[in-house]
């Protein structure tokens, strides 16, 4: 199962949460997710772990459980949708034409 982990304070690592984790049982991956430029924690997290009940013993007993001084948000990990926003192309609005007349600010 997939694991969604939020509310992290930026001192929690990957080590932290692989051993909170790991006394409901095996862990297989941890992920804390980072901004990409400044390469900092931005706040949230993916655990997966193979045993759905031991997952689900952990999303119980480990939301809202204080890290670091923060009160974690622990619950399934929804899938990621393909879309993302927006219908495509480069948008909508108004185009062309004499209609309006000038721009309004």
């Amino acid at each position: 199962m997939n694991i969604y982990i939020g509310n992290l304070s930026y001192e929690v690592t990957e080590e932290d949460l692989k051993q909170a984790f790991e006394t409901f049982g095996e862990v297989e991956s941890v992920k804390i997710i980072k901004d990409k430029y400044t390469n900092r924690s931005k706040g949230f997290g993916f655990i997966e772990m193979p045993d759905d009940a031991a997952a689900q013993s952990a999303i119980n007993d480990l939301n809202d459980t204080e890290i670091k001084g923060r009160a974690l948000k622990v619950n399934k990990a929804r899938p990621r949708s393909d879309s993302r926003g927006g219908g495509g192309g480069y948008g909508g609005g108004r185009r062309g034409g004499s209609q309006g007349g000038g721009r309004r600010f």
